[in-house]
């Protein structure tokens, strides 16, 4: 689970069904995996999402990442599972997003008082019923991934709020697979990179 360790930081894969951090539900958060130590969140992954996480262990080294989390991470990416065969192998997806008073997310072409939101997206392999597609964002918005694929008419598998109900390995089909940045003290470039979840390849749908 742990990747990287320091006095100021630890890189970990976060797994799926558990909280990026803590909240008044009282459900496992990487805060108490990670414990004893105290961790400050950095940046956040869905709960039923996995993937590569960054917590500062110290508030200097938080303040650092967080106010300059643009101009620090060199490459963020995503692999995602998605209903179908994408019509185009790459492509952009640029909306504005904004939550209505339920807490769902909506996407539109033209300005709607949201954040701009613009995702790039890669299909890896498909076999007709789904792709694999690796997506990167030039914007961090809440639920970006999921609504921009809602948008192009395939959804992220197993995803119960944006999805169309196709769900073939039992979750969430959403992985935070590679993260590069550079070390908010030591100016020290970083990069992790971990393998593409058994359940997202092609011909194993049955893998949960």
């Amino acid at each position: 689970m742990i990747l990287y360790e320091d006095a100021q930081l630890v890189v970990c894969c976060k797994p799926r069904g558990v909280l990026s951090a803590a909240d008044s539900s009282g459900q496992e958060s990487m805060a108490s995996l990670l414990a004893p130590r105290t961790v400050f969140p950095v940046h956040r992954l869905d709960r039923d999402a996995s993937g590569l996480l960054v917590y500062a262990k110290t508030l200097q080294a938080e303040q650092i990442l967080e106010h300059n989390w643009r101009d620090i991470v060199t490459d963020r990416r995503y692999l995602a599972l998605v209903s179908g065969e994408l019509p185009q192998k790459q492509g952009s997806v640029e909306s504005w997003l904004k939550d209505n008073k339920a807490y769902f997310t909506y996407s539109s072409p033209v300005d709607n008082g949201g954040k701009y939101a613009l995702t790039h997206y890669r299909v890896l392999r498909t076999d007709g019923k789904h792709s694999l597609v690796e997506l990167k964002l030039e914007t961090g918005r809440k639920n970006q991934i999921r609504v921009h694929m809602q948008d192009l008419g395939h959804p992220v598998c197993g995803d119960i709020k944006y999805g169309n109900g196709d769900d073939p390995i039992g979750r969430l089909a959403l992985h935070a697979y590679r993260l590069n940045f550079y070390h908010p003290m030591t100016g020290e470039p970083l990069r992790f990179e971990t393998p593409v979840p058994k359940g997202f390849r092609l011909g194993t749908a049955q893998q949960k």
